[in-house]
This record gives C-alpha cells, structure tokens and sequence, in this order.
C-alpha cells in the first residue's frame, strides 16, 4: 500500500469518526434537552391538572353503563352543556375514562416528569447533602443567612454541644462541619416513588382489572359471565373455576317501613362444587376471595309463587315496571282459567310481603301477603312466597395493592419532608472563631438552636447580637 491510499484511508476513517462523533454529540444534546423538558415545573403541574380534571369527569360521568343508558341520560337534543351527548360522550371514551389510551398516556407521560425531576434534581440534591465540606476562609461565612464573629470559641465544647443536638460532626484542623436531618432530603424522593408506584398500580389496575354485574334469585347459582368493563389484559383474573350460590338474600326494614340493609348469604363453589368459601355480605361489607371481590349494589323482586285452588305450587317471573322515577314496582299477570282467558295481576313494591291484586278492568280487588289466599273468578289464589333477587357487582383490580402502598409511602414521604436538614460551620483563625450556619425550613427554631448553642459555648449576649441582626 502506497502511502497516497495510507492518506486516503485515514482521511477516510478520520470523516467516519467525526460523523459519528457529531451524530452522539447531537443526540446525546437532545436527549438532555427531552429530559429538561420532563423535569420541568411548570409541564408537572399541567399534567397532574389534567390528570385531576379527567378524573373528575371519571366520577361525574357514569363509568361502564350500557349504551341504553347513555342514549338515556345524554340526549343529542338538547345535549349537556350543549354539546356533550352520548355520542361525544362515547367517542372521547368518557364511559371508561380511566382505560382510555389517552388517559393512561397523561399517566405514562407524567410518571415520566417524575422519574426526570428525581434522577436530574433529588439524588444531585440528595448528594450534595450528604458530602460534608469545609469553610477555610471567614468570606465564606458572609454567604450564610445566620453568621457570627467571636473573639473566643472552644472547638471542644462546640463539638460536643452539637452532639447533644443530634448532629453529625466532621471536624478537619481548625474548621468543623455538621448537620443533621439528611432524611428531610430523602423525603421528596420518597414522595416521587410513592407517587411513582401510585401510577404504575393505577396503570396496572386498568390494563388488567374487570367489572362485572349479575342479579341472582335466591337459591340459585351463578358464574361470572355480565363483565361489564375490562381491561385487555384482565382474562386472567377472571375466576372460570368457580361459582358462587347465593345461599339466601333477604332484606330488613326500619319500623316506618323503609329499608334498614339488605343481606345476601354467599358460598363460593370450586369446580367440583365443593364450598370453599362462605360470607354474608351487606354494603360496604363485600367477600373477597382470590384478588374478586363481591360488592352488594342492587335487589330485585324475581319471582312469586302462588297456587290456584289445590293445583301445584307454580312460579310466575315478575318484571320491574317503569315508574318515571316514582319509587320501584314490579308485577306479573296470573291467569286464573287453563285457556289465559281471564286473570288478575299481582303489584308489589318491596320483599315485606304484601302484594296488590288488580283484575283485567284494572281495579284493586285486595292485598295479599305470602301464607294468605282470596278468592278471585271463581278461584282460590293463594301466595306461597315472593321470592327476591340480589344484585352483586364483582370487582377485580390487581392494581390496588401497589395503590395503597403507594399512598402509605406518599403519607411516610411528606412527614420525611417536614424533618429541617440543617448545617452548621465552625473555623478558627488566629484569635478569632467564626460560625454560620443554614438549614432549608424552620428558620427561626434554626436561630433560637444557633444561640443557645452559642451561649452555652461561653459567649455574652452582646457576642451573640449581631447574628439576631444579619437574620432580621
């Protein structure tokens, strides 16, 4: 090889280098500019209002009802604040605003904010806290918010004073440095990681967990197939070797007749039927088994069983009829001959028992409850029982373990961050000894703490003096 394509060659690579160069050094440049841009202020309060803002509409607007209800409550004409209709309400995805991929993308984006402001401003904040540094020059104590001038000073005594005061003292020839309340540093941290977990169970939760809806007559068995709202990864917590029979439901009543609780008894069956769990659930008291949880939300009336004259005991469905918002009724037609040509209907307005009996022309005959029979066309209608439906909401969100940790962390964090971190300096030159110090809350409990530690190190209140003064 001649020394002419040596040249070249080297020319070559030299380019090659140097556009790669320049390519990291570009990258490297927006990369830095990305995670400022992150790490910012201002962005971090604009997502955590967006976020706030989205979760409101999540609790106003209802979440995973049917289209029947949206087409209901949110007409087209006239449309909520003039333009929010089920159609609207439907494509921005505010039936599910909490699985929505621009929702779940305010949570990436603001854990993103998070994570940059820790790693770009906490731990460089959390570091430098935890280096101790030295003050060699009397200038330096000019730069402190609290500084004193003494004639006199004993290294020993100091020593020992802060000691007491639960500070950590460094000590190099004639300068001393100590602090104490580093944890009030980490609290922040602490706060972002909480509120980072946070995120992630709420992201998780969403991506995995499922709602469901059955109403279940007392007695019967049930699997759970109504899901309502899923995450697309939620098929593997949705229990497909068990069901649960609901044993018995029944509902209390206060003296004036108005309902007290309403009670279903519940048996979790495995595959092969066998009972593995059991619980009797009311509001606010659910059944949890295997991360599915069991939420008593609803009653229905389901059925009646009645007997005409000395026929079998047979059971009729009864139907919730529209009241236009004027309490619940529910009703069924009873026929009293074999060709359905004549019958009476049967009201009733609640599980105590009494049902109303009105013939074809729509006049109340009589009451009835269950135990009792009348006579109506020529027959004997007797009521053996009414029987009751349960309305459960079953319930799967494996995100809520990480959520509560996350707020048990984020309530740790914020009483971490009350904790004052402060700093004290001490240097001795010639024949005079010079303190300062600072710290990052607290102020003037800091100030009382600094003189009592300076009159006790020997000095008149006339010594102390000027530091009341630098501090005003």
């Amino acid at each position: 090889m001649t020394l002419e394509n040596r040249s070249e060659n080297s020319s070559e690579n030299l380019s090659e280098n140097t556009s790669e160069n320049s390519s990291l050094t570009s990258s490297s440049r927006l990369w830095r500019r990305l995670v400022s841009l992150l790490a910012n202020l201002r962005l971090a309060i604009i997502l955590l209002l967006a976020i706030a803002l989205f979760s409101i509409s999540g609790t106003v607007i209802e979440q995973g009802e049917s289209l029947a209800f949206y087409q209901a409550n949110y007409p087209e004409d006239p449309a909520l604040f003039g333009f929010l209709s089920w159609k609207v309400l439907l494509l921005l995805g505010l039936d599910h605003v909490y699985r929505t991929w621009w929702f779940l993308s305010l949570l990436v984006l603001f854990g993103s904010s998070l994570t940059a402001c820790t790693f770009t401003r906490q731990f460089p904040a959390l570091k430098a806290a935890g280096n101790w540094k030295f003050y060699k020059q009397p200038r330096q104590f000019g730069k402190l918010a609290l500084s004193v001038e003494l004639d006199k000073g004993s290294f020993t005594s100091l020593t020992e004073l802060l000691e007491k005061r639960r500070y950590k003292v460094f000590q190099e020839g004639d300068t001393i440095y100590a602090r104490k309340g580093i944890i009030g540093r980490i609290g922040p941290i602490v706060v972002h990681a909480s509120m980072l977990i946070i995120l992630g169970g709420s992201i998780w939760g969403s991506m995995t967990g499922f709602t469901a809806q059955e109403m279940v007559t007392s007695g019967n068995t049930f699997q759970v197939r109504n899901i309502i709202d899923a995450g697309p990864f939620a098929w593997p917590q949705i229990p497909k070797d068990l069901s649960v029979r609901v044993n018995r439901f029944w509902i209390d009543y206060t003296p004036s007749g108005d309902i007290d609780q309403f009670y279903s008894n519940l048996s979790v069956l495995d595959s092969q039927g066998e009972e593995v769990d059991q619980e009797t659930i009311y509001v606010n008291k659910p059944l949890r088994y295997r991360g599915v949880t069991f939420y008593q939300t609803d009653w229905g009336i389901a059925g009646v069983q009645v007997q005409l004259n000395n026929s079998p005991i047979f059971q009729l469905p009864m139907a919730q009829l529209p009241t236009n918002g004027e309490g619940r009724i529910w009703g069924t037609w009873v026929p009293t001959k074999p060709d359905l040509s004549e019958g009476v209907s049967l009201l009733a307005r609640d599980l105590q028992g009494t049902l109303f009996v009105y013939d074809g022309t729509g006049n109340l005959v009589s009451t009835v409850r269950p135990g009792m029979g009348i006579k109506v066309n020529g027959v004997i209608l007797k009521i053996k029982d009414v029987i009751g439906s349960t309305g459960l909401q079953i319930k799967a969100d494996p995100g809520i373990p990480f959520v509560y940790t996350g707020f048990g962390l984020l309530m740790l964090g914020v009483l971490m961050s009350y904790v004052s971190h402060s700093q004290i300096w001490a240097l001795q030159k010639g024949d005079r000894f010079y303190i300062g110090g600072k710290t990052n809350r607290a102020l003037v409990t800091f100030e009382r703490e600094l003189i009592e530690i300076l009159e006790q190190v020997g000095e008149s209140s006339q010594t102390v003096e000027p530091l009341l003064a630098k501090s005003a």
